[in-house]
């Protein structure tokens, strides 16, 4: 029987110094697309998933990321007095009750299979996912929501995957097939940052997973890989290794790299095109900009 996942890591202790000088003052995770902030869409795509505990994996600084969910009584009661119902209700979406959201520090930067590692007592012995607000997923049903639905009918462990050119494997994890079955893919290996003539696929992993207790265990070891830290990837290959039962899920939408600076501005475009307040207006001066580069030329 599939055991049902309710909780849900999201790593967000990174300084973000690629959003420099911004990330001076405020966690990255805070900054906003269009009006909501990263971790809004995060936190609203496992909502949708079922997703019931939040734990958040922090550092030093991201106090402002507590203040994001805390209720907020000064402006509720400003906007009541304007009778600003629409935006009380758009206020009312960032809230999360008492108890939902956990926090534990990841007091040195040591890799992603780290800050996962350091939520380990607040999970048990459960199946959890891990959700990466840097990666944000434009798709009419919700990207962990898609991957529930694969899980429920194959159990094991499931991570999102894509395919991408050859020149950009290594940044990614990358799977080794054994099987593609269209939707899904059963892994044979996975790899992380492979060279491109090392790589076993195009096919690469993003920040989606639903991973099984026995990888916490393997993260329990600690072993130092790629990069000299402590690899998620590692602790979900040594699963296909020992087990077989790792699973690739090509789902359905547009992947945004929000923590770089292109890929930001690519889903500000994006979201904002898909707004149906914002389209009209917003299409106009792109619209205008490309003209005027065009003449310029």
């Amino acid at each position: 029987m599939v055991r049902d996942v309710k909780k849900a890591i999201f790593p967000v202790a990174g300084l973000g110094t690629r959003f420099l000088p911004a990330t001076k003052s405020i966690p990255k995770e805070i900054m906003t697309l269009v009006d909501r902030p990263l971790i809004q869409y995060a936190i609203d795509e496992a909502r949708a998933a079922g997703i019931e505990e939040f734990i958040f994996v922090t550092s030093r600084g991201k106090s402002a990321l507590e203040d994001y969910f805390d209720a907020a009584p000064v402006i509720e009661q400003e906007l009541r007095a304007k009778n600003k119902t629409d935006l009380l209700d758009v206020l009312k979406a960032t809230d999360m009750d008492s108890g939902a959201i956990a926090y534990v520090r990841q007091q040195k930067a040591m890799g992603l299979g780290h800050a996962v590692w350091c939520a380990r007592r607040l999970l048990g012995d459960e199946p959890f996912a891990v959700v990466l607000p840097d990666d944000v997923i434009a798709a009419e049903t919700p990207c962990l929501q898609q991957m529930m639905e694969a899980y429920h009918n194959t159990g094991g462990n499931v991570v999102a995957t894509m395919e991408v050119t050859m020149d950009k494997v290594s940044s990614y994890g990358v799977l080794d097939v054994a099987e593609d079955m269209g939707a899904m893919v059963r892994a044979k290996g996975m790899v992380e940052k492979p060279k491109r003539d090392e790589a076993p696929s195009n096919l690469a992993v993003i920040g989606r997973y639903i991973l099984q207790p026995k990888v916490m265990e393997n993260l329990n070891e600690k072993k130092i890989g790629s990069g000299g830290e402590i690899q998620l990837t590692d602790a979900i290959a040594r699963e296909i290794t020992e087990t077989g039962n790792v699973f690739g899920f090509r789902f359905r939408g547009q992947r945004y790299d929000c923590g770089s600076k292109a890929g930001f501005l690519q889903a500000t475009v994006a979201f904002g095109l898909a707004r149906d307040d914002l389209s009209a207006e917003f299409s106009q001066f792109l619209a205008e900009i490309v003209a005027m580069r065009q003449a310029a030329e």
